[in-house]
């Protein structure tokens, strides 16, 4: 969601030994080897999106989108977060419309304050949009919702489902507000596989990835 957030240490020492992340107590020392990982692992994973021609970049949301409508099946009534790509994300623009077409009520992620959960607002088609946070368009209308499905973009995932976000941690804060039974499926790129994220407490797996490369997995809570 945030473009620039490197995993940031929101909160305040407990003591020398410890630190308060999000609510979690961690070990600082672990906690800053893991963001030297992040960070490294985005550098790379942003440079594999960048080499990207335009075709491969359809092609591959063509076959998310594909993937999409096969496993969600009839979508009228329901109500699916989807999001507007930043940062060379998946674009599943055009599959939005198709859905919205199919009777779904699509709304988009918006971050109303800093390390906050996102609220989700009703999307159409043809609904005027405004420059949020970090200029990342938002429908001008803020109409909240509560999601029945929830897509997400991810840069990497690991093979429990895990994933590597842009950094700034509000889809796990969102996620973990939300029912636990809640659909989530992360979308990446083929390449978006890696064999871990080092996942902290507050990092939430996602119960469904599809990749560009036309695979999906699933993932059951541990």
């Amino acid at each position: 969601m945030t473009q620039d957030d490197e995993d940031e240490l929101p909160g305040s020492p407990v003591c020398l030994a410890q630190m308060l992340v999000d609510g979690h107590v961690i070990d600082p020392q672990t906690w800053k080897d893991v963001s030297v990982f992040r960070k490294a692992e985005r550098a790379r994973l942003y440079a594999a999106r960048q080499a990207l021609s335009a075709d491969a970049r359809k092609t591959m949301a063509e076959r998310i989108s594909t993937r999409l409508t096969d496993s969600l099946g009839d979508v009228s009534g329901r109500t699916i977060a989807v999001y507007w790509p930043i940062r060379g994300e998946i674009n599943l623009r055009p599959w939005m419309v198709e859905a919205s077409g199919r009777g779904a009520r699509v709304c988009l992620p918006v971050v109303t304050a800093k390390d906050q959960p996102v609220e989700f607002h009703l999307w159409t088609p043809d609904c005027a949009m405004a420059k949020g946070i970090w200029n990342i368009p938002v429908p001008a209308e803020a109409v909240p919702v509560v999601p029945d499905v929830v897509i997400v973009p991810l840069l990497g995932v690991d093979a429990r489902g895990y994933r590597l976000g842009n950094g700034g941690g509000y889809y796990d804060r969102t996620l973990a507000r939300l029912p636990e039974e809640l659909p989530t499926i992360g979308v990446g790129h083929s390449f978006a596989r890696i064999t871990t994220i080092f996942p902290m407490p507050w990092d939430i797996p996602m119960k469904r990835v599809v990749l560009g490369d036309g695979s999906v997995s699933m993932h059951s809570p541990e």
